[in-house]
């Protein structure tokens, strides 16, 4: 698996796409990054004994696009009164837990991801692998292992994601004044008033 701190780090890029009230709201930040690290439960299967290649073993049911799908159309239901419209809510939540299964299908470890479960359990990996795979363990991070995963994670995730950013930022600031310059060459609604 990728890092939690990568997996939270896209969730929260995937955030930064919107713009409106929404960016100003804790609630939305915290459903981005908890459906972005939410796949990663399944590792404590590992502790009561759920094989890893299971169904429900780790990198099975809830790193598939059909967990991330349900995630994303329940929170979207729960909290489709406070972000409208729902379906971009959705979306930005489906995206955020699909990108967990993503970044981990290209580690260089574990057994590959079920992206299709439960009705597909073929595990698979992208054919392109850059990133060291993860402890699964948060103290593991503190020795020298960490610290070469999250330099690797910088490289070819972080970097390559602000890139993407700064260019959707730069297509947001660009649009504004265009949107502005036609407002204002539109022709009036109604004639001024003029006295004869």
């Amino acid at each position: 698996m990728a890092s939690v701190f990568t997996h939270a780090f896209v969730g929260t890029a995937l955030g930064q796409t919107v713009t409106g009230e929404w960016r100003h709201d804790w609630r939305f930040w915290s459903l981005l990054v908890g459906s972005s690290v939410l796949p990663d439960i399944d590792a404590l299967g590992l502790r009561v004994g759920i094989p890893y290649g299971a169904l429900w073993g780790h990198r099975g049911m809830t790193h598939s696009l059909l967990f991330a799908a349900i995630l994303a159309g329940g929170l979207s239901l729960a909290f489709g009164k406070v972000f409208r419209p729902r379906w971009k809510l959705a979306l930005l939540l489906f995206a955020a837990t699909a990108s967990h299964g993503a970044l981990d299908a290209m580690t260089t470890g574990g057994l590959g991801i079920a992206f299709f479960s439960p009705f597909d359990q073929h595990r698979y990996f992208f054919p392109w692998r850059p990133i060291r795979v993860s402890p699964i363990r948060p103290g593991a991070f503190l020795g020298e292992r960490g610290i070469r995963i999250i330099a690797n994670e910088l490289v070819w995730v972080w970097f390559p994601t602000l890139a993407f950013l700064i260019l959707i930022k730069a297509a947001q600031v660009w649009r504004r004044p265009q949107a502005s310059l036609n407002g204002s060459l539109a022709a009036p609604s109604s004639p001024p008033d003029v006295e004869p």
